[in-house]
């Protein structure tokens, strides 16, 4: 009894600080934002290089065509949908440029089948995003199903992602499994 309370309390807990990483993520990016604006215009009398800004039903369609790259492991049309040099950091790796991304995400799908993805929450400031979503697969080798709780944190240059930035929670919805 007492170890259900315990897993449901840290359960929640998981929840409350991903939501907190969320928050913090789109201030930072806000504070970034105002701060490259700022520095910019002081520094040159030539009009600042800053992004036209996106429309947030753009942001929200690029990132359910990243969901169905990663669902359909397409990983030439999920890596078309970074700037040339845009950046895939996950936990502990970090691609730079459309080629290593499209060859890490095939690297990925030669270990995975069955990835299914569940969006939660797309938060919208400007030209970034952060998303919530739960993701599952299968690994080939073990046939154990994997669950995980993503936070990604998403900025945008013209119609493409310029970095992808992922916050990878495994343990609690391992915890949760079967519960």
């Amino acid at each position: 009894m007492w170890k259900s309370k315990i897993s449901k309390v840290k359960a929640r807990f998981y929840q409350i600080v991903i939501i907190f990483l969320m928050g913090i993520a789109v201030v930072f990016v806000s504070i970034k934002q105002a701060t490259t604006t700022s520095s910019s215009t002081m520094l040159s009398d030539s009009k600042p290089k800053i992004s036209e800004p996106i429309s947030p039903d753009l942001i929200r369609s690029i990132v359910h065509q990243a969901k169905d790259c990663w669902i359909q492991g397409t990983a030439d049309t999920f890596a078309a949908l970074f700037t040339s040099d845009g950046e895939l950091i996950v936990p502990g790796y970090r691609w730079v440029g459309q080629e290593a991304i499209q060859q890490a995400v095939n690297d990925f799908t030669t270990s995975v089948s069955n990835v299914t993805i569940e969006i939660h929450r797309i938060m919208i400031e400007g030209n970034h995003a952060v998303v919530e979503w739960r993701w599952e697969d299968t690994q080939k080798a073990t046939g154990k199903r994997t669950p995980a709780d993503d936070a990604i944190v998403i900025d945008f240059r013209g119609n493409q992602i310029e970095r992808w930035r992922e916050y990878i929670d495994t343990q609690t919805p391992m915890s949760s499994v079967g519960k």
